[in-house]
């Protein structure tokens, strides 16, 4: 006597009764995609910044109409040949940017200076609102790429 199968069976199977059924996967992918999909829409955004308001000494360098932010060798940063740090140049590029005029920043970091403290420098300067960027003196590295 055959036995007869049910719906379901046809659904998910898809091989001829008398072999070995074989499993349609397709329902299963479909329920994995729709279930990724949810997961994906339900995840909440990534904060990408913290609002930290750190404690600094005013700087009392002189924001000029041209000013020139240097980095050498040993990291360090000058803003108009006076040493600063990165909160201080944050400071400074802030005042810079809130003038009337906003004042030009030309930066000129060493050949040997490390990217990762040029890249500071860029990320501080752009986020005081630093928009009127220069570098002078960018075709004495045209030897080195």
């Amino acid at each position: 006597m055959r036995r007869r199968r049910s719906m379901f069976h046809r659904s998910i199977f898809r091989a001829d009764p008398n072999g070995d059924p074989d499993i349609n996967t397709t329902p299963l992918i479909d329920v994995m995609l729709v279930m990724l999909v949810m997961f994906i829409i339900t995840i909440p955004p990534p904060t990408h910044s913290v609002d930290v308001t750190l404690p600094g000494t005013p700087p009392d360098a002189t924001v000029l109409d041209e000013n020139r932010v240097t980095i050498d060798t040993f990291d360090v940063i000058r803003w108009n040949n006076k040493a600063v740090d990165l909160t201080q140049l944050g400071m400074l590029v802030k005042q810079a940017a809130e003038r009337p005029d906003p004042a030009a920043i030309l930066l000129e970091p060493d050949a040997r200076a490390r990217y990762l403290r040029v890249d500071e420098v860029i990320g501080a300067i752009r986020r005081n609102g630093g928009s009127s960027l220069g570098f002078p003196g960018i075709q004495t590295y045209a030897g080195l790429i």
